[in-house]
């Protein structure tokens, strides 16, 4: 069993117009994501927490064993820590409901962008995380990837 580790950001870091990177690990990296239905519902329950509190989605990206996200606060009041709580909560409970045995991690990672240039950065990173993996030889064929706000083709 993988350790987990305590957070350590406090939690206003995550409020307001900020943005962030998120990676939500499986427990015990079991395969999760490798149907379209599982992903499907997922990204139904992330695109509506995400609205609830006001955050625009630059990038999801779901590996077989974790969930990449890029998202940012729109407004001063937007709570990016909220929306991937309950988002982990809400599919959790879907798993848990459909009979699966897979679980979330505990808790997840995360990196507040400091920099305009990280968010370039950070897009072609979990973009190419399936090629570096040996899924895809072209980012571009993984399916598993998109964005509810943006052109993914028009950022890189």
């Amino acid at each position: 069993m993988i350790k987990e580790r305590k957070h350590r950001l406090a939690l206003n870091c995550y409020i307001g117009k900020v943005r962030c990177t998120f990676t939500l690990c499986v427990q015990n990296k079991e395969p999760l994501f490798i149907n379209e239905e599982i992903v499907n519902k997922f990204n139904q329950i992330l695109k509506e927490e995400l609205k609830k509190q006001l955050i625009k989605n630059w990038l999801y990206m779901y590996m077989p064993d974790h969930l990449h996200l890029i998202v940012e606060g729109e407004t001063e009041k937007s709570n990016l820590w909220k929306a991937v709580v309950a988002f982990k909560q809400k599919t959790g409970y879907l798993l848990s409901k459909n009979g699966y045995s897979i679980q979330w991690q505990k808790d997840f990672y995360d990196h507040v962008h400091r920099k305009e240039e990280d968010l370039k950065k950070h897009i072609y990173y979990i973009l190419t995380n399936p090629v570096r993996k040996g899924i895809v030889n072209k980012w571009e064929d993984y399916r598993f990837k998109g964005s509810f706000d943006f052109d993914l083709y028009e950022i890189i």
